[in-house]
């Protein structure tokens, strides 16, 4: 096993840092906006991202992406994680469930989101349809040429910004779950509410109610029946995602209460001279470690065609349930050796605290995450705890 990062890795790598320091010029401007950027601000930022072929990563080269490995993804995202703001929404991965959409989709929908023109959103979770997808009441209706389409959604991130959303739905009798294309103009779809959470995203989260919405026949994607199969391939993809950026941004918090632990004295040392200090040091450093490491194993095990997608599945919620969970514990220590300058809304480590929360919640909870790990391992045994075999 070779750990080390090709040439190639290193200049990616570097390039998606180069791009997170210039979304780092915007924190604060974000901050102070409440979250949203000025949309000619939004257009440079996402120009540069796609300049610097960190946009798309997750697309195929030749249809205008990136043509990013899932490890190279991983590289890029952890990068990513280290700016604060959900400002890493910019430089868009769009829903990787797009790439399955026929010429035509393609063309009408995912090209467009690869060029930057057009931008997506997923629509799953429901008023009483959380953390099971399954359980959702939105409907859609057979009638002449396609889809009547009802029911609500909320927590739909970068809803507001959207063009048009990815709506999970039950359709026909049969209530076979199905994915809709679903342009954010047509009749019947209102945005109902943008609630205003912890942290300041650039982007926002909204609600949507959807009230009998024609969707044509050509706008199901991947076919009747096959909505659900689809959603979790997307949160397979998202978890690991997550994983990447929230170890990147325990690492930015380590790396600035490392500094300032190095550069305050109080009672004649400096503060990273106490064993105290160097302890929640110590322990971050462990943290970070641990988890980048497992979330390169699991993106670099899919690259190389040794995981299928039931374990990849098991693996993706053990990477996100463990460094979301890490990372939760890093930052809390790395305000705490900030000391009162760490509740302050102008230092970064303060809106990693409050960024990192929600971590632990979209995308599946640590305690769905707990579940799936524990239903793989009384399924199928301990081999999603395995290392995969030489062929």
């Amino acid at each position: 096993m070779d750990f080390r990062y090709t040439p190639e890795q290193t200049e990616l790598k570097a390039r998606a840092a180069a791009c997170t320091r210039l979304l780092m010029r915007y924190e604060e401007q974000s901050e102070e906006a409440g979250g949203p950027l000025p949309a000619d601000t939004v257009r440079e930022l996402t120009r540069a991202a796609i300049d610097a072929g960190v946009y798309a990563v997750n697309m195929p080269a030749e249809w205008g992406g990136a043509g990013l490995s899932l490890l190279d993804q991983v590289i890029v995202e952890e990068e990513f994680g280290k700016v604060t703001n959900c400002l890493w929404d910019i430089p868009w991965r769009p829903a990787n469930v797009l790439a399955y959409g026929t010429e035509a989709q393609r063309e009408k929908y995912l090209l467009p989101v690869i060029r930057g023109e057009r931008f997506d959103a997923f629509a799953v979770t429901e008023p009483g349809a959380g953390s099971d997808p399954g359980s959702g009441t939105s409907t859609a209706t057979r009638t002449a040429g396609g889809w009547l389409l009802n029911g609500e959604k909320w927590f739909v991130t970068c809803g507001d910004i959207a063009d048009f959303l990815l709506v999970q739905a039950d359709a026909g009798p049969g209530r076979a779950a199905t994915l809709f294309f679903v342009d954010k103009r047509a009749p019947g779809v209102e945005m109902t509410r943008v609630p205003r959470f912890m942290h300041s995203a650039v982007n926002g989260h909204p609600e949507f109610r959807f009230t009998d919405v024609f969707v044509p026949d050509e706008d199901v994607l991947g076919g009747v029946g096959n909505g659900y199969e689809l959603t979790k391939e997307w949160f397979t993809d998202e978890r690991l995602m997550i994983a990447a950026r929230t170890v990147g941004a325990a690492e930015r918090a380590l790396e600035l209460a490392r500094d300032r632990a190095v550069g305050r004295r109080r009672f004649g040392s400096r503060i990273a001279d106490f064993q105290l200090v160097q302890g929640m040091l110590a322990d971050c450093a462990v943290d970070i470690a641990v988890n980048r490491a497992y979330t390169h194993q699991v993106a670099w095990e899919v690259g190389e065609g040794r995981t299928d997608r039931k374990t990849l599945h098991a693996k993706a919620a053990i990477a996100k349930l463990a460094a979301s969970e890490a990372s939760g514990r890093v930052v809390d220590r790395c305000l705490q050796i900030f000391g009162g300058r760490g509740y302050d809304r102008s230092y970064p480590v303060e809106r990693l605290y409050r960024e990192l929360r929600v971590d632990r919640i979209w995308e599946g909870t640590s305690e769905i995450q707990r579940l799936i790990v524990a239903g793989e391992l009384v399924k199928r045994g301990t081999g999603v705890l395995q290392l995969p075999v030489t062929p």
